[in-house]
């Protein structure tokens, strides 16, 4: 049976379920210290931190868009993306980033960035982003960066992307 999620801005009450969350999806703290650093840094943009709570209101599934640029032109980071292990494959991580995608539409933003697995984010609309001459400055799987434009009317920029310094990249 398919779950409904609910999404919604995280606010500062979901912060300990927020770094549970990432801290139970991925094999290190890495992802969980990122966004805790993320959120005293200039990249952060409220509204983009986006959780998908269950029918009880607890989160487990979460989405980060944070300021980046691809070139000089401003656009987002889409990452961390986690769900907690016993909501993952029920539609958490996508109810979040499609969440967080809607609020950056709606904020004006023009382009997103994400790198990860390239068998998921093309759902949502992401293609290689080397097809658009976007790159990083690290060797990463070609099909593993990828980019969308969240307005027609301004197709991707080419250049390379610079991440907000707690990413490191």
């Amino acid at each position: 049976m398919p779950h409904r999620w609910t999404t919604r801005a995280e606010t500062g009450a979901d912060i300990p379920a927020v770094r549970e969350i990432n801290l139970s999806a991925f094999p290190t703290a890495g992802e969980a210290d990122l966004v805790d650093a993320l959120r005293g840094d200039p990249a952060w943009l409220d509204g983009l931190s986006v959780v998908a709570v269950d029918d009880s209101g607890t989160p487990a599934g979460y989405a980060l868009l944070t300021r980046c640029h691809i070139g000089d032109v401003p656009a987002l980071c889409l990452a961390p993306v986690a769900v907690r292990p016993d909501g993952q494959r029920t539609g958490a991580g996508s109810a979040a980033v499609r969440a967080g995608l809607r609020a950056a539409r709606e904020r004006g933003e023009r382009h997103v960035v994400v790198l990860g697995h390239p068998d998921y984010y093309p759902r949502f609309g992401f293609t290689r982003a080397s097809a658009h001459g976007i790159g990083l400055s690290i060797d990463v799987p070609d099909d593993a960066l990828m980019a969308l434009t969240l307005d027609a009317r301004h197709p991707l920029p080419a250049g390379i992307v610079r991440y907000a310094a707690p990413f490191g990249i």
